[in-house]
């Protein structure tokens, strides 16, 4: 059974960095897309970021283009999110998925999700 775990989050002042990741159990996910979303208290569910399988195509919300850095490590079955120069918008528990492909996960028709990790930037 594959499951997907993220951690990472925190509190930090604006400006700062933080490190999300994402490590997958159960069987491989290195045939799935991987991304993140994120939802802040009262909004919707949002794409933050996408990788493909083989980690060599990347994809970014607008809003955090230049910010955060999506990568993957297949041998360690992880993912993970670099995110620089946080604002306080970028508050919101963000989650770790899994998708057939890049476009799906884009569109919300995850495989599988993590259980969130919450990260607050203070202004």
């Amino acid at each position: 059974q594959r499951q997907l775990v993220d951690s990472g989050g925190g509190l930090v002042q604006a400006g700062g960095s933080l490190r999300l990741s994402c490590a997958a159990s159960g069987r491989t996910f290195s045939n799935y897309a991987m991304g993140w979303f994120r939802q802040a208290p009262g909004k919707e569910r949002e794409f933050v970021a996408a990788i493909n399988w083989s980690g060599d195509s990347t994809y970014y919300a607008d809003s955090v283009k230049g910010r955060f850095t999506i990568s993957r490590d297949t041998a360690k079955n992880t993912m993970y999110l670099q995110m620089n120069s946080l604002k306080p918008e970028d508050t919101a528990v963000y989650y770790c998925n899994a998708a057939a492909n890049p476009p799906l996960l884009k569109a919300g028709r995850v495989d599988y999700w993590g259980q969130g990790t919450q990260v607050t930037v203070s202004s």
